[in-house]
């Protein structure tokens, strides 16, 4: 049985923020690095390059049309890998389950070739934007503005006595920043998707997976692919 994998993101970067001042010929802004292997990636991964990752939305993106393909729509594809079960008269009095178990081949089949494919890649694409948010950024565009906004307000006259509200200043983030946070929250929504995943492959199979949670299931598929 064949099944088939996550639809690939050809355009993903397509809308990737443009080069700004400083960036070299490929929009990587100076001493941040590309990914080891951008120029090798699969259908589904996206070229991996800092200016993809500073443009928030285009991951953001990548990560919803990824979520959509599989996650989303477990229970539809769980649904076509088994049979729908035979007409039985002598059980039409008794209560039938709602959804119909899966072969264990079969199953462990479609998390291997599907399942695990599409969270390892959006795994690897959250890992190295984080390495970028993590990395120096002298050629952030709005590095000039944040500086001289910060010397303004360091110049300022602050009188709370007068005015409770003078000494609040929220100062604009850096876009390593705004990349850390997206990161940070996007982590946190692939991991309650993964379990709410997970609790309906569970409920399909024919052991419950062994009791497993996700990340050990996921972690043992990454071990034996090294």
């Amino acid at each position: 049985m064949a099944f088939s994998h996550p639809a690939a993101i050809s355009n993903v970067t397509s809308h990737a923020q443009a080069p700004q001042p400083g960036d070299n010929d490929e929009g990587v802004p100076a001493g941040l690095p590309p990914h080891p292997d951008m120029k090798s990636h699969s259908d589904n991964l996206p070229a991996l390059t800092p200016a993809f990752c500073f443009s928030t939305s285009t991951l953001k993106d990548f990560l919803r049309t990824s979520r959509a393909t599989t996650d989303d729509t477990i229970s539809q594809q769980l649904n076509t890998l088994s049979r729908p079960p035979t007409f039985n008269p002598t059980t039409t009095t008794s209560r039938q389950p709602s959804h119909r178990l899966i072969p264990p081949n079969t199953l462990t089949a479609f998390l291997h070739s599907t399942l695990y494919p599409s969270w390892s890649t959006r795994t690897e694409v959250l890992s190295y934007c984080a390495q970028v948010a993590a990395q120096p950024d002298p050629n952030d565009p709005s590095a000039a503005e944040i500086a001289q906004d910060n010397e303004v307000q360091g110049a300022r006259t602050v009188d709370e006595r007068l005015d409770p509200y003078s000494g609040r200043y929220f100062p604009k983030e850096s876009r390593v920043e705004v990349l850390a946070g997206v990161v940070r929250n996007e982590r946190g929504v692939e991991a309650i998707i993964r379990e709410r995943t997970w609790d309906v492959v569970k409920s399909r199979s024919t052991d419950g997976m062994s009791g497993l949670t996700w990340q050990e299931a996921y972690d043992r598929w990454r071990q034996q692919k090294t």
